[in-house]
């Protein structure tokens, strides 16, 4: 994998990578940039969301459940003092259809934290990460 920021201005960078797509990069006020794109560190929560939300919609629809809405909120805290490294991160899955079985979302996000996530993987090296699961009806 290969990927490259580009700087635009002040702190603005155009973020590419080997997909071919791209994404702002930005810092705010503080830090002289002006909030026109997503700060680095955002990125690497919004990527540890995406791999284990593919990873786990991909085993639920396989074991047929009928989900109707899903989302993986990421929640990670940092340390004050820089480097500012995330030092805990909690995921949360919430899984809104019918008839979820609870035991199969265990499973796939199970699967995902263990097996599959690169990312989580990762970052599991450097940071506790908790997840839980909510289930809607509906």
């Amino acid at each position: 994998m290969d990927a490259k920021v580009t700087w635009k201005n002040g702190l603005a960078f155009d973020g590419t990578s080997d997909s071919g797509f791209t994404i702002p990069l930005d810092s705010f006020s503080p830090a002289s940039g002006e909030g026109t794109g997503f700060r680095p560190l955002e990125l690497i929560a919004v990527g540890l969301g995406g791999c284990t939300a593919m990873d786990v919609i991909s085993i639920l629809q396989k074991m047929k459940q009928e989900v109707s809405a899903f989302e993986v909120k990421v929640h990670a805290d940092r340390a004050e003092e820089h480097p500012k490294v995330f030092t805990n991160i909690e995921l949360e899955y919430i899984v809104t259809g019918k008839n979820i079985d609870r035991a199969s979302v265990e499973k796939a996000v199970n699967l995902s934290e263990t097996r599959y996530c690169s990312a989580q993987a990762m970052l599991r090296t450097a940071v506790p990460i908790q997840s839980r699961i909510t289930i809607n009806e509906g």
